[in-house]
């Protein structure tokens, strides 16, 4: 893999400790600011509501400049509102921040994607994406804990400035090695681009990647306060968790990343049918410390091997999209970001306890099945007249 394409990973790093670092802060936040946890909460959902926004929008607009002056203007922006989001005492002013962040983020990273599968082969656009996506599951190994532990010694604020200042260097390896090709440099217009995003099977394959990407966040997102409250975990063992999260999504985006461009439909039927059992053991397992741990390795491996490669197929579904398919990617994820942790905070708020996360995802997960079988089956319906009138012709 090009050099360049691990600089955008670090800073994609930067942006995922933002955004999973949550996890580990909710209660602090909530205490602090005065505020619910379900309330707290919102913060993911607000980011990930930014993203769903920012994703498209942000991606029409960078077609107007370099590669280069596109990611470094969002990643700029995106270290100045952790500086703001730092400072604040007014919970209104943190939650425009978390919007201001994802409007930034969901551009860099819809840039990223372009720039990423633009330096690799035509065919490798499984293996671009899992390097890029390694620096978000980098972030749940080593930055989401870190964030956790600066949060418990410092309070949630130190978090906030870490984000900022991992921020630094990544702003200064891209400015030096990115090439600053124009995004817009040839190819479809943006209306092209725009009608080629209606393809059934690139519709499909954004609904499937929300519905597993709100099940991840859905369950990711109360993970405090059920380790805590439920699987009788001390506030040190949180960052534990959270590191085994992240080893998991690390294990399944590097293993994925090796098959996903050959053999993506047994990964995802195999990888989704796994997923739904290991959140309905979670749900039923939950008191159990050791089951915990187990399975919060294996689910994180499981949730990021399923959406990297999803990730991938949108790309490859979107031939006549080059610019505007990394935006909406990236938004049909963040639906999902913005999904799981409101229907988990729903299911918290009706007083059906810290366990209803878990089974709020393996709901989303068995209607990503459900959708991914019935668009299977009709695709199959439909090959069929056409490949009998082939056989008939010859």
């Amino acid at each position: 893999m090009p050099f360049a394409l691990y600089l955008l990973g670090l800073a994609v790093f930067a942006q995922g400790t933002s955004e999973f670092m949550l996890s580990g802060l909710v209660s602090d936040i909530a205490r602090d600011l005065d505020v619910s946890i379900p309330t707290a909460g919102h913060l993911t959902s607000a980011f990930a509501v930014g993203m769903i926004v920012g994703a498209p929008l942000m991606a029409l607009v960078s077609r107007r400049f370099s590669r280069r002056g596109a990611l470094l203007s969002f990643l700029v922006t995106f270290l100045a509102v952790h500086v703001l989001g730092a400072l604040t005492t007014s919970f209104a002013v943190l939650l425009a921040t978390r919007v201001v962040g994802a409007l930034a983020n969901a551009g860099f990273l819809a840039v990223a994607l372009v720039t990423a599968t633009s330096l690799v082969e035509p065919d490798a656009k499984g293996r671009a994406t899992s390097t890029l996506l390694g620096g978000v599951t980098l972030a749940c190994v080593a930055g989401v804990p870190a964030g956790a532990l600066l949060g418990q010694a410092w309070g949630w604020r130190s978090a906030f400035w870490a984000v900022a200042l991992i921020s630094v260097p990544a702003v200064l390896a891209i400015a030096r090695a990115v090439p600053s090709g124009a995004p817009d440099a040839g190819g479809p217009s943006a209306l092209g681009e725009l009608r080629a995003l209606r393809r059934p099977r690139l519709l499909v394959t954004l609904l499937l990647g929300a519905l597993v990407n709100g099940a991840t966040f859905c369950t990711f997102t109360y993970l405090e306060p059920l380790a805590t409250r439920v699987s009788g975990f001390g506030s040190a063992g949180v960052p534990v968790l959270l590191a085994l999260f992240g080893v998991g999504s690390f294990i399944g985006v590097s293993a994925s990343g090796r098959v996903a461009d050959a053999r993506p439909l047994p990964l995802l039927v195999g990888g989704s049918l796994a997923l739904l059992c290991g959140w309905l053991l979670f749900a039923a397992t939950a008191a159990h410390p050791a089951a915990v741990v187990v399975l919060v390795l294996v689910q994180g491996a499981l949730s990021f091997g399923v959406g990297s490669t999803l990730i991938s197929q949108a790309l490859y579904a979107a031939t006549g999209a080059p610019r505007l398919a990394g935006g909406f990617a990236t938004a049909a994820l963040n639906v999902g970001a913005a999904l799981g942790p409101w229907c988990g905070g729903l299911a918290l708020s009706a007083g059906l306890g810290y366990r209803a996360p878990l089974g709020v995802s393996a709901l989303l997960v068995a209607l990503a099945l459900a959708v991914g079988g019935a668009a299977l089956g009709r695709g199959r319906r439909a090959a069929a007249p056409a490949a009998a009138g082939s056989r008939a012709d010859s």
